[in-house]
């Protein structure tokens, strides 16, 4: 890559920078120490965290050494960046467990390798503030800090002219600036990457070194991902799009890429992605040409699908994605990835008693949500649009044999080609 800040660029993955020709410079002469924070403010990250480390990654493929900082003592504190109310503080041992957590995400998508050049490093600034006293942080950072540039910062005016900002998180944007000041004296990091929401605190660092040592360093922040009409993306109905597969399964996540709007694939192929840019471009021509086929989103749910999961994994999300729809073997997906792509359709557990015979299709149909009532689940099977397993069902009152159970004792119910609904049979006294 001959310019990463060109392919950065390209990609949309700045928004605001320290003075771009002396960042390019500084790239471009040899290899640079960076680092990106991400405080346990979860037990685990999301799809936003998911931008910034493959930002990371993409600088690190250029040459460039990266730092991985978890925030073990900022995730005690608090960022009241984007944050119209006060956190709620969480326990040190709550924090402790997430920071163990998050170290384990942020390893997944960096080179760590010690014996290489840029071989990559994870800290925690618990480090390096856990013993520092109030009056030598006052005194050796509080000091180089002016009061009326800290109100004037958009994070702080919002919040005071709304319900107000306690200390503790007018005070973050300190800590921050001595994790910059201290990755700086003792790795020689000169660039730190952020959310466009952390600008703020990523010049406070700057300022902080500048003021402290003398010395030089950059930041740059990659913006927010938003679908084509502004919104976030990663949001669903039931929370962020986490990469911890015990928050978010990976057939849900999987789902969520397959099924974004034409209009936000592009950009989302180049954030997202590692495809050079002739494919992208051709991706997204396909998707101009022929959208019904949405090329370009089973390209980037693969390809992110990949990157988070595995390959394997990845595989068998989407033979049950295909075999759901009637395109492959579902007796040939493994328990776990059926209960998966059912539990994303909707499943509903059927429980029976010794000897008790399971109830009709029809019957089945509606528990699982793909007719409305039983007799309009008749209607379908009648007119032909009804599958039990990929197979139609042609008599309204057919009752399944137990024989027909697919590995973990479920059942798919289809109705045309898209109402999917999943039951488990359960047996017991």
């Amino acid at each position: 890559m001959s310019d990463i800040i060109d392919e950065l660029t390209w990609r949309g993955l700045i928004a605001d920078s320290t003075d771009r020709d002396e960042l390019r410079k500084a790239l471009d002469s040899g290899p640079v120490t960076f680092y990106a924070g991400f405080d346990p403010t979860a037990p685990g990250l999301h799809i936003g965290h998911l931008a910034l480390l493959l930002t990371m990654r993409r600088v690190q493929n250029a040459g460039h050494r990266p730092i991985g900082l978890v925030g073990g003592a900022t995730g005690l504190i608090g960022d009241p960046s984007g944050k119209s109310d006060e956190r709620v503080l969480n326990s040190r041992e709550v924090v402790e467990s997430w920071v163990e957590r998050i170290r384990k995400e942020v390893s997944q998508f960096l080179d760590l390798n010690p014996d290489a050049p840029n071989g990559g490093i994870i800290v925690s600034n618990l480090e390096w503030t856990g013993q520092l006293s109030a009056i030598d942080f006052l005194r050796d950072i509080g000091k180089h800090f002016s009061v009326n540039r800290m109100l004037g910062r958009d994070t702080v005016k919002n919040r005071l002219d709304g319900g107000g900002i306690s200390f503790t998180e007018f005070s973050y944007q300190l800590l921050q600036a001595l994790d910059f000041l201290e990755l700086y004296r003792r790795h020689n990091c000169t660039l730190q990457i952020g959310g466009s929401d952390q600008w703020g605190n990523l010049v406070a660092g700057t300022g902080l070194i500048r003021s402290t040592t003398g010395g030089s360093a950059h930041a740059f922040t990659i913006p927010l991902i938003t679908k084509p009409d502004g919104t976030k993306y990663g949001k669903t109905e039931g929370g962020a799009i986490w990469l911890n597969p015990e928050m978010m399964t990976p057939y849900t996540f999987y789902q969520f890429w397959l099924n974004v709007e034409d209009a936000g694939v592009p950009n989302l192929l180049r954030v997202f992605t590692f495809r050079a840019r002739e494919e992208i471009l051709a991706l997204e021509e396909a998707t101009r040409d022929r959208p019904q086929a949405r090329e370009a989103q089973r390209v980037l749910a693969e390809d992110v699908t990949t990157l988070v999961h595995g390959g394997d994994e990845c595989r068998r999300v989407i033979a049950a994605s295909r075999a759901l729809f009637g395109q492959g073997e579902l007796a040939a997906l493994d328990e776990k990835t059926l209960w998966q792509a059912l539990a994303e359709a909707g499943l509903t557990q059927v429980p029976l008693a010794p000897d008790q015979a399971l109830p009709s299709v029809a019957n089945l149909m509606h528990r699982a949500g793909v007719a409305d009532s039983v007799s309009a689940a008749r209607r379908a099977i009648k007119e032909g649009g009804a599958y039990l397993n990929n197979e139609k069902v042609t008599d309204e009152h057919a009752v399944p044999s137990l024989g027909r159970l697919l590995p973990g004792g479920f059942l798919v119910l289809r109705r045309g080609k898209r109402t999917i609904g999943g039951v488990k049979v359960t047996q017991g006294p």
